[in-house]
């Protein structure tokens, strides 16, 4: 039978893989005794693999033979041992193997040394895991979040006035819609503000330095140094290597390493430039679009962001972790679908959805059922609201999947990125009762699970521009349909 290959690229250098291989192994397939069996673990040529069979979970049969080859990128055989197998069964195969490098890239990650610099700005300390302000946070995604916040704040206006000024109750909303319009068309001015680099075509580029500790150091990297300490390195390798020959080799950071107490092997250490003005230059033009502001937040974590009534008016925010953990092929399409949101306006759609709710609870609802404010009906209600608007934003993502997917052309680079950045909430769907919670939970995107496989299945029409938002919308109920 046909033998399905998969390459996957990963974080961890060469010198990693027989422990990533070892964790895939120990960590994640022997536990499940009744899925996987007849394991089978070898060096080749100098290099690790690991063999194993999937088992038919009903009749135990063995039904796929899995082969992984732990070269850089990691090397997947899949091959069906019956005549007749489910292709989600083959997916699901091979998402058990991302999902274990995710997590041990996840682990890794505490014994690994990240430093990222924009030339010429001030240095700062990553930060592994960092929340944004949540004033900044009010603006990122589809806005979802700030347009929850103006509910609420309309709701506070509303019982303020009425208790202090009834006679100009009637002001409320004019009040409101205008506040949260000027919010809605500053807000790319504000995130720039609060951003830690500002991206331009003088200044493009983002300069990212990765060094794993050897595995027989045995410490991770806050037991070996302190955080003033590693700005110090980061500093150091800037002003010695960086701002002299524009890139950093392991002899040079070697220098550094070793007044600090850690030697460099050359084979765990990697480097790179980016081109992020670039990078966002070429989707803009796919997108027949303006340049946005481009803006960085310097935190490991991998994200990126759009905010903005419109292009021209945008903003568009990339995490040093996405640059970090994804390939650049990878990184276009993740952003395309950001792109996706400010050219289909989609922060204005909403402002026009919580007005017009605003509007209806205070001309119609209020008048009519005034008793509903004044018991818990109020919350209900409220509750009712939220749930409507965030699964109407799924439409919203969906079609910011989809443009990304047309204009990019790469629906399946995109199903993988969201498989390396989504990969913790792919694990939990995997429980079906989680993924009807995941539809009809307070979250504007769809089930990471439902947008891999409509990416992977996509079939690029030539009339790719029509009717995104009507097939989205298509799509995102029958993949509501199907989960129950």
């Amino acid at each position: 039978m046909t033998v399905i290959t998969h390459k996957i690229t990963t974080e961890v250098p060469q010198s990693y893989m027989p422990t990533l291989i070892d964790f895939i192994y120990v960590q994640y397939l022997f536990p499940q005794e009744r899925k996987f069996a007849q394991f089978s673990r070898k060096i080749l040529d100098g290099i690790p693999s690991l063999s194993y069979v999937v088992l038919d979970e009903k009749t135990s049969d063995p039904i796929l033979q899995m082969d992984i080859k732990g070269s850089n990128p990691l090397e997947i055989n899949i091959q069906p041992l019956i005549e007749k197998i489910n292709p989600k069964i083959i997916e699901l195969s091979k998402q058990d193997i991302i999902i274990a490098i995710q997590v041990f890239e996840e682990k890794t990650r505490k014994r690994t040394l990240y430093f990222a610099w924009r030339e010429g700005e001030k240095i700062i300390p990553e930060v592994l895991r960092k929340k944004e302000k949540s004033f900044k946070r009010l603006f990122l995604e589809t806005q979802i979040l700030f347009f929850v916040v103006f509910i609420t704040l309309g709701m506070f206006i509303f019982l303020l006035i009425s208790t202090i000024y009834p006679d100009a109750l009637w002001i409320a909303p004019v009040i409101l819609i205008s506040v949260q319009f000027v919010f809605v068309f500053y807000s790319s001015n504000i995130i720039s503000r609060n951003a830690d680099w500002i991206i331009t075509e003088k200044n493009p580029n983002i300069h990212i330095l990765k060094y794993y500790l050897p595995l027989n150091q045995g410490k991770n990297v806050n037991q070996i140094l302190t955080q003033k300490q590693k700005l110090l390195i980061k500093k150091e390798i800037y002003a010695k290597i960086l701002a002299k020959k524009g890139d950093i080799d392991c002899a040079s950071a070697n220098e550094v390493f070793n007044k600090h107490g850690i030697t460099c092997s050359p084979e765990n250490l990697s480097s790179k430039k980016i081109d992020v003005y670039e990078l966002i230059k070429q989707i803009a033009s796919r997108f027949n679009v303006p340049i946005p502001k481009i803006v960085v937040s310097n935190t490991m974590v991998p994200n990126a962001a759009t905010s903005g009534p419109s292009p021209s008016r945008g903003v568009v925010l990339i995490t040093t972790g996405l640059l970090v953990q994804l390939e650049e092929v990878e990184v276009l399409s993740v952003i395309g679908h950001e792109f996706g949101h400010l050219k289909g306006r989609d922060p204005l759609i909403l402002y026009g959805l919580t007005s017009a709710e605003f509007l209806f609870r205070f001309y119609v609802l209020f008048p009519v059922f005034p008793f509903i404010f004044s018991s818990f009906l109020f919350f209900v209600y409220f509750w009712f609201v939220m749930s409507v608007i965030f699964f109407i934003a799924k439409f919203f993502e969906a079609r910011a999947d989809l443009a990304s997917a047309q204009e990019i052309g790469n629906p399946k680079v995109l199903a993988g990125a969201l498989e390396k950045i989504g990969f913790q909430r792919l694990l939990y769907e995997r429980v079906a009762s989680y993924r009807i919670q995941e539809w009809l939970g307070l979250d504007p995107h769809p089930p990471i699970y439902f947008r891999i496989k409509r990416l992977r299945n996509l079939q690029i029409s030539p009339n790719k521009n029509k009717h995104r938002l009507f097939q989205s919308i298509i799509d995102v109920m029958k993949g509501l349909i199907d989960a129950f």
